[in-house]
């Protein structure tokens, strides 16, 4: 309907491409158009796919298809690698924000970036020499891969053709950053990341797990030292082959663990996007990260901790939508995993966005797939959201009713069985495997 706001998840397999309409929200009276990420770590066809859909929900200006807002969470392939594709010649865009950890001169994330730039180019060496990684690193590798074109496609060309520059929005932006051509019944602000990245999401070395970050300080080592080919170090003479090969192997395996590391700090920097419309709240949180509580500077916290901190006045009350973060997985909603959780801080942040006596007012959706990554999504997490919101679906009765096996959801026994007869958010991969989806999930809102 042309008077409630619509939110389209883009099927795009393990990825995220989200389009938001908000009617009559434009100062000129004209629809208010938003597009949040374009990546996935399945087939770059989807992505073309979905823009091609998108430019049929987008208003003509100026001979060109337009997009008043375009959000890149983070940097990572399964939110961003659509934009290395031959998309977008013929779109222009009124602002362009990305997270602040993506700015290559932010004074407040240097570590972060020296830890990015090391993580990223050790994962692409170590997928160069086509080292026997395990699924979930090698997914890591795809995620972490450096995409210079998408990244001057952000940078420069859109901007430059659209005649604006890229703003590098954080919890502190200025208002005049983020000024938007927005009526007063629409608002979009930023809660995360904060404009201390390296403070908030990395800590200090002080906490033994973080030892680590002291390389950053001093110096990493070149990519190809810690990932080196196989044969490219001949053993020294005066070393046990055995302990060389040993000394090989940790190396590897530091690289791997900067690698985890900053897989997480990424995660923790997306941009968190609350859109209010008419009363209505929406959150959009890319892959934010949560755990057991917030440590100031002592720690590398999470970037939903952060948030319950410090933005608390902004992210407390419940949600007319969740975008569910980072395709289901267990660490990317709040909720009460353990018996620890259940009684700290994730239980009350997921009860105060999702309260359950608040379900009829509240929707939610996943985009997802199982992949290489065979706990996302999480099911019993979905379950749970499921009790919180209207817009579920019993995947069990859906399969049944439309004459489909559920042999060919992947991983059923393992990963889908206990929850699939319990109501979830719809999922863009079942969605399609019921052929309802239409290539994307579509939610409205009413003011």
């Amino acid at each position: 309907m042309a008077d409630k706001l619509l939110i389209r998840l883009y099927d795009v397999g393990l990825g995220d491409c989200i389009y938001c309409r908000m009617p009559k929200a434009h100062k000129s009276g004209r629809d208010f158009h938003v597009l949040i990420d374009c990546g996935t770590l399945s087939s770059t066809d989807y992505l073309a796919a979905a823009i091609d859909n998108l430019k049929t929900m987008l208003p003509e200006i100026d001979g060109k298809r337009h997009v008043d807002l375009l959000v890149v969470t983070h940097e990572h392939k399964d939110h961003m690698t659509g934009f290395g594709l031959d998309l977008w010649d013929d779109l222009s865009f009124g602002a362009i924000w990305m997270s602040a950890a993506m700015d290559l001169d932010h004074p407040e994330a240097k570590r972060a970036k020296k830890l990015h730039s090391f993580a990223a180019n050790a994962m692409e060496q170590a997928v160069r020499l086509n080292l026997a990684l395990s699924p979930p690193l090698m997914e890591l590798a795809a995620a972490l891969a450096l995409n210079k074109t998408a990244m001057k496609t952000l940078r420069e060309t859109l901007p430059q053709a659209s005649k604006i520059k890229p703003v590098y929005v954080h919890a502190k932006s200025k208002n005049a950053d983020l000024a938007l051509p927005l009526k007063t019944d629409a608002t979009v602000s930023v809660l995360g990341p904060e404009k201390d990245i390296d403070f908030y999401y990395l800590g200090k070395e002080g906490d033994p797990a973080l030892r680590r970050l002291g390389f950053i300080d001093t110096g990493l080592p070149d990519p190809s030292t810690a990932v080196p080919q196989p044969d490219a170090v001949p053993t020294p003479a005066n070393i046990d082959p055995a302990d060389f090969r040993r000394l090989r192997s940790r190396m590897l395996s530091t690289a791997l663990a900067f690698a985890d590391l900053d897989g997480k700090v990424c995660n923790n920097t997306s941009v968190v996007l609350l859109i209010e419309w008419k009363g209505k709240r929406l959150l959009f949180v890319g892959d934010a990260e949560w755990d057991g509580a917030y440590k100031e500077g002592t720690k590398a916290n999470c970037a939903w901790n952060v948030m319950w901190n410090l933005r608390k006045r902004k992210l407390k009350g419940p949600l007319a939508f969740y975008k569910i973060g980072h395709h289901g997985s267990v660490n990317a909603t709040p909720w009460g995993m353990t018996a620890a959780a259940s009684e700290g801080e994730p239980l009350a942040i997921l009860d105060a966005i999702l309260p359950v006596k608040s379900k009829a007012g509240a929707k939610a959706t996943v985009s997802t797939r199982r992949g290489n990554y065979e706990t996302i999504p999480r099911t019993d997490l979905l379950a749970e959201i499921g009790k919180r919101v209207s817009n579920t679906r019993n995947y069990a009765n859906a399969f049944k009713k439309a004459g489909k096996k559920t042999s060919a959801v992947p991983k059923f026994s393992e990963f889908e069985k206990k929850s699939f007869s319990q109501p979830q958010p719809l999922r863009t991969d079942l969605e399609r495997m019921l052929q309802e989806s239409r290539g994307f999930v579509d939610v409205e809102i009413e003011a």
